[in-house]
């Protein structure tokens, strides 16, 4: 009920402009904090999984294996991709 997508931000990116140039800049600016704060998620293809990773070759002594990090790189994929399909079915349900 909280997540939204492309179609909510827009919604709520018209909704700001019409309130005036300091609310859709305050938005804009909550939106660019918001997306910083997703990206750092331990979510392997994120900028925080790959703090994560770096994190776990560092406890481990030597680099992980290709075959590792490549299936973790998918899960992450998997699950950006499963976060932005519930968004946007979220978004759709809303509108009908």
């Amino acid at each position: 009920e909280n997540i939204g997508g492309p179609i909510q931000i827009a919604v709520l990116s018209g909704s700001a402009a019409k309130a005036g140039l300091v609310s859709f800049i305050s938005m804009i600016a909550l939106l660019s904090i918001n997306l910083g704060l997703i990206n750092l998620l331990p979510v392997p293809i994120l900028d925080g999984g790959q703090l994560v990773l770096i994190a776990a070759e560092k406890i481990k002594g030597s680099p992980l294996s290709p075959g590792f990090v490549e299936f973790a790189y998918r899960i992450g994929l998997l699950l950006v991709i499963g976060l932005m399909a519930f968004a946007v079915f979220n978004d759709i349900t809303r509108i009908v």
